[in-house]
């Protein structure tokens, strides 16, 4: 079982991306096609204050029914956030990323924000792990 730190260094790329809360949505949203990825973190003053989603933006913005133009990062992003350790494992975020319908957990490292873990990267890493035990099962079965 691998944890959130050995994930973490297996991404393809680890920089983190974040805005403000004072961001409107258009901002954000045209940043994240730029970078192809589906969540920015939200800091103000260094600290992490929340997480916004191409999710929040569908169904926060449309139940405003405000525009991208004149809504701020503030009103549709998740404040009360669900973050993990770096010494956590893959499981346990696995655990909490179905029970909480979360796709994306904050790592957090004595309160500083280290990384961003999507639900890709751990099926990434989960079907990675049941692989090499299949291989290791088969190579024991023919006795190699």
């Amino acid at each position: 079982m691998k944890s959130v730190a050995e994930i973490l260094r297996a991404k393809s790329h680890t920089r983190l991306f974040s805005v403000e809360p004072t961001t409107t949505v258009l901002e954000a949203a045209l940043l994240m096609a730029e970078k192809d990825i589906g969540a920015l973190v939200v800091l103000q003053g260094g600290e992490l204050v929340g997480i916004v989603t191409e999710r929040d933006f569908v169904r926060r913005v449309a139940a405003l029914e405000r525009s991208a133009y004149a809504t701020t990062i503030e009103e549709v992003m998740t404040s009360n956030l669900f973050v993990v350790t770096p010494r956590d494992s893959n499981q346990y975020c696995m655990q909490l990323m179905t029970e909480k319908n979360l796709r994306h957990l904050p790592v957090l490292d004595d309160g500083k924000l280290v990384g961003l873990l999507s639900i890709r990267d751990l099926v990434r890493d989960i079907t990675a792990e049941q692989e090499s035990l299949i291989q290791h099962l088969e190579q024991y079965i023919r006795g190699a």
